[in-house]
């Protein structure tokens, strides 16, 4: 990966471990729904610690699934729902095994076009058509994975200049507009189904 920063407002060694360490920018997008952002990409580095060493996909497949859910609802808890994201999390990682060797960066380092990569990401446990987007354009945005087509595969997604995803923070600034617009699509979506 080519090294960027999502200049999001956590710890910087959550940052550094987002750089170095495919397995936790998965997992990040895994734990990327009803809690902050800043909540979610801090959550790896955390886990990190309670294991006392670098994440790894084997293991965590592998991992006594209560105590899992243990290490995720250990105070500060990892989501809000501990119980059902641990179970994602080893999801996730039992198909990062079957699949990638446990090596989260395989998932994009040989891919030739954005639409295999939508298409390898949208195979992950949770990972529906908008998070597989979102984690397309965060790839191609902020660590450099461009293989051809990946803004049509990351869809609004991918638009420069945007302000819509995590892929689209860079500064304080940006976090406030991502998070407007955001709030913009809640509204909108509670004024149709209201």
């Amino acid at each position: 990966m080519v090294p960027m920063t999502l200049s999001l407002p956590i710890d910087p060694e959550a940052n550094e471990l987002l750089q170095r360490n495919a397995l936790a920018l998965v997992l990040a997008l895994v734990l990327d729904q009803q809690v902050p952002m800043e909540k979610a990409f801090s959550s790896p580095y955390v886990l990190a610690q309670r294991l006392g060493h670098e994440l790894d996909a084997v293991e965590l497949a592998g991992y006594d699934p209560e105590a899992l859910v243990a290490l995720f609802a250990q105070p500060p808890a990892l989501h809000r729902f501990p119980k059902a994201m641990a179970a994602r999390v080893q999801e996730v990682c039992r198909v990062l095994v079957e699949r990638y060797d446990g090596d989260a960066a395989l998932l994009w380092s040989d891919v030739t076009d954005g639409p295999e990569l939508l298409r390898r990401v949208s195979g992950l446990p949770g990972f529906g058509r908008q998070k597989a987007q979102i984690f397309v354009a965060l790839l191609g945005k902020r660590f450099g994975v461009t293989p051809q087509d990946w803004r049509n595969a990351a869809g609004d997604y991918g638009d420069p200049g945007a302000y819509r995803s995590v892929a689209d923070v860079t500064d304080a600034d940006s976090l406030r507009r991502v998070r407007e617009y955001k709030q913009q699509m809640k509204a909108a979506a509670k004024a149709a189904g209201g």
